[in-house]
């Protein structure tokens, strides 16, 4: 055995090792490697090639490297489309890396080069024999490698070059294969080689009485196999589809690409499993396949990506929607904490104002302008607990609630969702869905809310809520509790001529297949359209309005009266009649005896008109117009501050004793109720006691203690446009409610006077005028 040192390019091998005399192709990919093989190309074409220690490593230095490796030749070099060289190589000798340099271009080592000799001992002979005969052996229980290759390697007879062509044949780790390949003498070669052949016969061996056992005990389960095949195979011949296999088989693909959290995909593969066993023919059966059906339709990890662009939003929100700054400017917030944070839990917003100002479709405009879906539930009369949370699935046509239904239509988990007419929910027997409501909608449980149906915990933190309602006031408060409130209050006689020209009107024309060059509003019609033909908070019936105007102006069109109608203030009454309502309700003269209160209503703000009368009596306190309860001491309340102060309002003490007393309200047939009217009913009463007159350009609103104090009162800002609308000037309100004022809006207090008190000394001296009669 004789050693030669040589200085060779470097190639490291991964997970790959070559024996001399042993010749393979080679897939090359990185960039040191690469330039190694282009180096040996030009020169000698001889290469050193030696295995890495560990696959994984990249870039590997010296000690990544086993220092036993192989001197071979480069046959043959190709490069292949996708980037990487193939290369044929022959392994020629043995050799020991004696010192490595890591150049930039590629690795480079010197090697001391070991040659073996060709001479075989009589004890190596036999070695041969018996390694050639467990050679044998293995490849007929094997079958891992064929029967020619062992008459290829019989015919070797050098005993080292023996040893390495079936190592190079064995399916051995490459711990192994290093440990021959370490191994310079032939003779200690075999003998490893023997005692391998010999380990890995009895493995197999081994192998052969495990797979048999387990035959045996998988016999019934093969069975059951080739009976399902069969099965399928008559099925398929009759023209039937797969049955119930092929419709496991389609179930089990769609629970997997439904993408469930692990405990609901162990439920779905549970009841899967229940639905195979049980017959057809079972009412269970479809109970089951209902309840999988529902398991995969439910969106688990689905969710649309939002468009957290704030001018995008707020264009949208502006192209939809006339004012309402208050909610879009809580919507804008919401997408600059979203794309900050990027994990903030969906808002629940509940927007509260009277019917027709835009809660619903400001909802949708929402989920437009951010990207989300859009799902809608109404809430109006539910009153059955199962329509939130579902029924059980033990009762006959059970199903999910609605707030899960309505997940499935969305198709995501993030939608926004808007719960309609939350105030109108009522309870009975079947439960209180109010209080259901309560796991939805609060942002620490309700990612884990809980479906009688589905019984599974599902995520809603991610949805976006929005509740819409008339009135506070039936909500209960817990549940308003967790929800943000955001009021919209009416329109004012401006903005409602604006969405009637931007909004109302080119969608009424596009509906009645107009377009501007047959039909043209003006403003003044329209203001007179506003004014007169309706009197509301929202644009609902001003909408149905010009709708009106467009079918009458259609008819004109199609009958070829006209072929472009010009609305003009006459015309607007030759279309729609005379007007309905007389625009500003202050009365022409001072009364007495008459004050206008101001009140809010579900539909918005409205004035009151308050009468009394005084009659000879005994001292009787009549009460008229349907008032509740609270409405009723209120009038006890001023009329117990008058008594006391009878002297000071310069009015005969004995009055109650002499006369009676009747307070009116009317539109008779009109529930009303609340305390805001304490002040107007004492103002009509010391204006009755005493004759003087009550100025008819004032509204007023207020609550009255027995001590004549003023206490504050909501809905100011519906209660200023009712006032407005009504042709009032000033507007008497209690002192605490100055803070207020800065949500009405500036076209609206430039016209009234506001004037702030806490006492009813101040109202009187503001509301009567003139001398005592």
């Amino acid at each position: 055995m004789k050693n030669e040192h040589k200085t060779l390019p470097l190639l490291p091998l991964r997970g790959l090792l070559v024996y001399p005399s042993m010749v393979l192709h080679l897939d090359v990919g990185r960039d040191k490697s690469v330039q190694a093989l282009e180096k040996v190309m030009m020169e000698d074409q001889q290469i050193f090639l030696s295995t890495q220690k560990e696959v994984e490593t990249e870039t590997p230095e010296v000690e990544d490297i086993y220092e036993i490796g192989t001197l071979a030749t480069v046959k043959q070099m190709l490069k292949l489309p996708n980037g990487t060289i193939r290369v044929l190589v022959e392994g020629l000798h043995r050799g020991k890396i004696v010192e490595f340099k890591d150049t930039e271009e590629f690795y480079e080592v010197e090697i001391e080069q070991v040659d073996e000799s060709d001479e075989r001992s009589v004890e190596e002979e036999a070695l041969m024999r018996t390694v050639l005969d467990l050679f044998e052996q293995y490849i007929k229980v094997s079958k891992k490698v064929t029967a020619e290759t062992f008459a290829s390697v019989s015919d070797i007879e050098q005993p080292g070059r023996l040893a390495d062509i079936i190592a190079s044949h064995l399916s051995l780790k490459i711990r192994q294969k290093q440990e021959i390949l370490e191994t310079y003498n032939s003779e200690e070669r075999l003998n490893k080689l023997i005692e391998i052949l010999q380990n890995e016969k009895d493995v197999i061996d081994l192998e052969k009485k495990i797979g048999q056992r387990v035959k045996r005990s998988m016999e019934k389960t093969q069975k059951e196999y080739y009976l399902r095949e069969q099965m399928k195979a008559i099925q398929k011949e009759l023209g039937e589809k797969e049955g119930k296999t092929g419709e496991i088989s389609s179930l089990k693909e769609k629970i997997e690409e439904a993408d469930m959290p692990l405990n609901v995909q162990e439920m779905a593969y549970k009841e899967l499993d229940r639905y195979e066993k049980i017959p057809q023919s079972s009412a269970e059966s479809s109970v089951i396949r209902n309840y999988i059906d529902w398991l995969i339709q439910i969106p688990w990890s689905k969710e649309t990506e939002d468009n957290l662009d704030i001018n995008h939003a707020e264009k949208i929100l502006n192209e939809d929607h006339y004012g309402l700054e208050n909610v879009k400017e809580r919507v804008l917030e919401y997408l600059a904490v979203q794309q900050l944070t990027k994990s903030l839990k969906g808002p629940i917003l509940c927007l509260v104002g009277p019917p027709g100002v835009g809660k619903t479709s400001l909802a949708r405009s929402v989920a437009r302008s951010i990207g989300r879906e859009f799902v809608r539930i109404s809430l109006g009369g539910v009153r059955d607990e199962a329509e939130i949370r579902g029924h059980r699935r033990t009762y006959v046509g059970a199903m999910p609630g609605r707030i899960i239904r309505g997940m499935k239509k969305a198709g995501t988990v993030n939608p926004v969702f808007l719960l309609d007419e939350i105030d109108k929910m009522s309870n009975d027997f079947r439960g209180d869905p109010s209080s259901a409501m309560l796991e939805v909608l609060d942002p620490q449980q309700n990612n884990t809310f809980s479906d009688h149906y589905i019984e599974e915990p599902y995520d809603l933190s991610k949805v976006m809520f929005v509740t819409t309602a008339n009135s506070l006031g039936t909500i209960p408060e817990p549940l308003l509790d967790r929800m943000e409130v955001i009021r919209i209050a009416g329109y004012t006689e401006i903005e409602k001529v604006n969405i009637a020209k931007n909004y109302l009107m080119p969608r009424q024309l596009e509906e009645h297949g107009l377009s501007k060059g047959n039909l043209q509003m003006r403003d003044e019609s329209l203001y007179k359209l506003v004014r007169h033909y309706t009197r509301e908070a929202g644009v609902r019936n001003l909408e149905r309005q010009i709708a009106t105007v467009c079918r009458k102006a259609t008819k004109l069109i199609v009958s070829g009266k006209k072929k472009r109608v010009i609305v003009t203030e006459s015309m607007l009454e030759e279309l729609l009649g005379h007007p309905k309502f007389r625009y500003g309700e202050a009365e022409k003269e001072d009364q007495i005896g008459t004050a206008t209160g101001l009140a809010y209503t579900t539909a918005g703000g409205d004035t009151l008109a308050i009468e009394v009368s005084l009659s000879p009596g005994k001292g009787k306190l009549i009460l008229t117009g349907k008032l509740g309860d609270v409405m009723k001491e209120s009038a006890q309340a001023a009329f117990s501050y008058i008594r006391s102060k009878s002297e000071e309002l310069s009015i005969d003490p004995s009055f109650h004793e002499t006369n009676d007393i009747h307070i009116h309200v009317p539109e008779g047939a009109t529930p009303k109720d609340g305390p805001s009217a304490g002040i107007t009913i004492a103002t009509a009463l010391v204006s009755a006691l005493t004759g003087k007159a009550v100025r008819r350009d004032v509204g007023m609103t207020g609550e009255i203690t027995l001590r004549g104090r003023v206490l504050p009162i909501g809905g100011l800002k519906e209660k200023s446009l009712s006032a407005h609308r009504a042709g009032l000037t000033t507007i008497i309100m209690p002192k605490e409610n100055e803070k207020d004022l800065d949500d009405i809006p500036e076209s609206i207090r430039k016209d009234l006077t506001f004037l702030p008190v806490s006492h009813l000394d101040e109202v009187l001296k503001t509301a009567l005028v003139g001398e005592n009669k």
